[in-house]
């Protein structure tokens, strides 16, 4: 009797791992094609949702930094761009189902800005740091593990320093008594609240609201309890990620991420042009989580599919756990004063708001443009769209799973 349950879970453990490695993952620059019709998808309908990609196209400025001047980004205080930018191509997208590609659009090996779809980019390194030990836990405080910020500053030695005796040669993100109480958690879910200025953006000037009066000297909220989408606290996140790596992130990024997924070496990762600082002799560039003013990741919609299937594959890669599975399952909690939002930049659909032909198991990496990454583990589906009308997306997904008949 024994024997023979031994050898039910021995035959059970195989059949599984013989299934999972069955599963199709691209190698690095290929990706299968298949007609929609063998994996019973219906090619018209499949073919209405492409034709409203294309149709619905963003009605914003080709040329991205007249666009950001034309928005009301232009228009903030401090809201001048630091970081390059870059035309953008037209509306482009593919569709991935059961891991192959059944319909693309535009120009999907065009690299283009994604704006902050780089905040999950961001927040997957914070996730390696913990994977790797560097961070004990996304619940600990940040400020024990920062070291005096040195910033390059190659205009110093032009300066007559007798009239800079009193200045500090370093910084300290998280010096303030509220700062001090910020967790990585807190950053991750945008509820920190943090205080402060980063490469000359202030924190009040990114998306002000109510009297300007108050801006500055405003009350501070305990960190946890409110959430406020801000890039200026985004950039402290890549700041204070790179102090634990002691290395660029788009490195860490590389090496650990794109690298094992096949991704293109087209993609880039940037920041301002007064982000550096020196770790450990090095001069270094702070990366930027998103391209509010200039920088942040340059990547083509290929690639963007690729990330966007490691995470419905919950980190795994052709049998490699590249990022933890817990990490995956963390990024999608919802954030409790913002319960559509998990880690940044994990939109969730648990409320069927935001897309709701969706099933609530759905999220979406999403940055301006609009740029998106449709994930959907139910259906086995993934959709990269790049530069739809905003309030157009949910209905290009309502399209396409009409198409394979969800």
């Amino acid at each position: 009797m024994k024997s023979c349950t031994l050898y039910f879970f021995v035959f059970f453990f195989s059949f599984n791992s013989l299934i999972a490695q069955s599963r199709y993952f691209p190698s690095m620059g290929t990706w299968d094609k298949k007609d929609p019709s063998i994996l019973k998808v219906d090619t018209k309908l499949l073919q209405v949702a492409v034709d409203f990609a294309i149709e619905t196209e963003s009605s914003a400025e080709q040329n991205l930094k007249a666009s950001h001047y034309l928005s009301a980004f232009g228009r903030e205080p401090f809201g001048f761009p630091v970081g390059p930018m870059k035309d953008r191509g037209p509306a482009t997208g593919l569709v991935i189902y059961k891991g192959y590609v059944i319909a693309e659009w535009g120009d999907p090996a065009r690299v283009d800005l994604t704006f902050s779809v780089a905040k999950s980019v961001l927040s997957t390194t914070v996730g390696l740091a913990v994977d790797q030990g560097l961070i004990r836990s996304e619940k600990d405080l940040v400020y024990p593990y920062m070291a005096p910020i040195i910033p390059y500053d190659p205009y110093k030695m032009l300066m007559n320093k007798s009239d800079h005796l009193n200045d500090e040669d370093v910084f300290d993100l998280f010096g303030t008594e509220h700062n001090k109480k910020i967790t990585w958690e807190h950053l991750l879910r945008q509820t920190s609240d943090w205080e402060g200025s980063l490469w000359g953006k202030p924190d009040w000037a990114d998306r002000p609201q109510g009297n300007s009066a108050t801006w500055i000297n405003r009350e501070r909220n305990e960190p946890g309890s409110v959430y406020k989408y801000n890039d200026t606290r985004v950039n402290v996140l890549a700041l204070a990620a790179m102090n634990v790596w002691r290395k660029p992130l788009p490195i860490v990024f590389k090496e650990m991420v794109m690298d094992k997924i096949g991704a293109s070496p087209t993609w880039r990762w940037t920041g301002y042009e007064n982000s550096f600082v020196i770790i450990d002799g090095q001069i270094m560039q702070s990366v930027s989580g998103g391209s509010h003013w200039g920088g942040g990741l340059f990547i083509s919609a290929y690639d963007q599919a690729r990330f966007g299937y490691l995470t419905l594959n919950k980190g795994k890669w052709n049998g490699e756990q590249i990022i933890s599975e817990s990490w995956i399952e963390k990024s999608l909690s919802p954030t409790p004063v913002q319960t559509n939002y998990g880690f940044m930049n994990y939109f969730l659909n648990t409320d069927k708001k935001e897309i709701p032909a969706a099933p609530s198991t759905a999220f979406f990496h999403l940055g301006a443009g609009t740029n998106m990454i449709y994930v959907d583990p139910e259906n086995d589906l993934v959709i990269v769209t790049r530069w739809i009308e905003n309030s157009k997306k949910a209905e290009l997904v309502e399209k396409v799973l009409k198409a394979i008949g969800k």
